[in-house]
């Protein structure tokens, strides 16, 4: 009779878990082809995973850090992390499931949207930006030099400082740019010179999508890769509900709330939010040349400005050490409005580095001592791998 109940109960946790909705389904399953067993965790990632622990406690400890954090080498999540608050008022706390402003890290995504219409030939990034926009008021201009910040435009944050602080407005892209037309703001220099990062090439850039595609670039951006992608938390501003919890609120290093402008709203630049987890998906998504193709990407991760020697700017991206083969390493960094961001690829290793925070901390950026632990703990298993 016992053995009767118990299969009886079993059959009908079975039924119950098989009536789930697709939705959690599929987010578990997403979560299980990314994250490898615990079982399977070696002697040399758990040593890795206590370091980058107690590092980025230290520094929640002492008041340098308020985030979360990802980090993963050849697929596998090595170590995953939040700390701190999303919400002062509620002192609702940061999950894995938190959702930052990406900040500046959203043009990684721009940059790759417009390459994916590059590869399918329906944006020719040597093309002038004439070509797109006939009434654009600068000769010149390339998709290219948008990409790779060799435009010479000037940063629309800058020339619309009155519009930008007009109450209960939202600026759209098509707003930037009537704005861009009319004023006709001074280049700062002529196309193609040198680089100087602007905030109008990325805006232009979103733009440019929403044209080709006939979508707007938040359909755009969902549709071809936040949903095929299964990042889940992953929108723009424009779709958020930014009084849900899993929503952050961002902060200055004093902990006061810092208030958005309409400027918020003009995407390609920024205004992106998303969660270490779902960034990670997008990462090995690159890696696995399942968004863009290898060639593709080879073009994103290449220097385009040769006075500059330390680093560089592909389509983009920033990179380090452009130049070895080994150490190169690909990435962005985010500051507006109280959020900072990191998002930085190893190639060589396929290794990915994610910390996102809410709050103008100091420790948001310090990549390099994460590094630094990969790197000192890597080749610390016996020769055959065994704990």
């Amino acid at each position: 009779m016992n053995r009767l109940y118990i299969l009886y109960f079993i059959l009908i946790m079975f039924l119950s878990c098989s009536n789930a909705s697709d939705t959690v389904v599929e987010h578990i399953y997403a979560k299980a082809a990314a994250i490898k067993e615990p079982a399977s965790v070696s002697k040399e990632q758990k040593i890795m995973a206590s370091k980058l622990e107690d590092l980025f406690t230290g520094f929640h400890k002492s008041g340098m850090f308020n985030g979360s954090i990802l980090v993963a080498k050849a697929g596998r999540i090595i170590f995953q992390k939040s700390l701190g608050i999303a919400n002062k008022n509620t002192k609702e706390p940061l999950t894995d499931s938190s959702m930052y402003q990406l900040a500046s890290v959203s043009k990684v995504i721009t940059a790759t949207a417009v390459m994916l219409l590059h590869e399918r030939e329906m944006i020719d990034i040597n093309k002038n930006v004439q070509a797109y926009f006939p009434d654009f008021p600068y000769q010149g201009v390339t998709v290219k030099q948008l990409l790779c910040h060799r435009s010479g435009l000037p940063n629309y944050l800058y020339f619309l400082n009155h519009e930008i602080y007009l109450p209960n407005y939202q600026m759209s892209n098509e707003d930037m740019y009537k704005f861009l037309v009319s004023k006709n703001p001074k280049k700062y220099s002529k196309p193609n010179y040198r680089f100087n990062y602007s905030n109008t090439n990325y805006a232009l850039l979103a733009l440019l999508v929403e044209k080709i595609s006939g979508k707007s670039f938040q359909d755009f951006v969902r549709d071809e890769l936040f949903k095929p992608l299964g990042m889940k938390h992953t929108c723009t501003i424009r779709d958020i509900d930014l009084n849900n919890p899993l929503c952050t609120k961002p902060y200055d290093n004093r902990w006061r709330p810092v208030s958005f402008d309409a400027s918020d709203y003009v995407l390609g630049d920024k205004s992106i939010y998303s969660t270490p987890y779902d960034l990670f998906l997008f990462s090995e998504a690159l890696y696995q040349n399942k968004i863009i193709s290898k060639a593709t990407q080879d073009l994103a991760y290449s220097p385009y400005s040769k006075e500059i020697k330390a680093a560089n700017y592909g389509f983009g991206w920033r990179m380090k050490n452009f130049n070895d083969p080994i150490k190169k390493e690909v990435y962005h960094n985010g500051w507006w409005h109280g959020y900072r961001s990191s998002f930085h690829r190893r190639l060589s290793d396929t290794l990915t580095v994610i910390i996102l925070s809410n709050q103008l901390n100091q420790a948001a950026y310090h990549t390099h001592k994460v590094y630094e632990i990969i790197d000192s703990t890597t080749g610390t298993e016996t020769e055959d791998g065994e704990e």
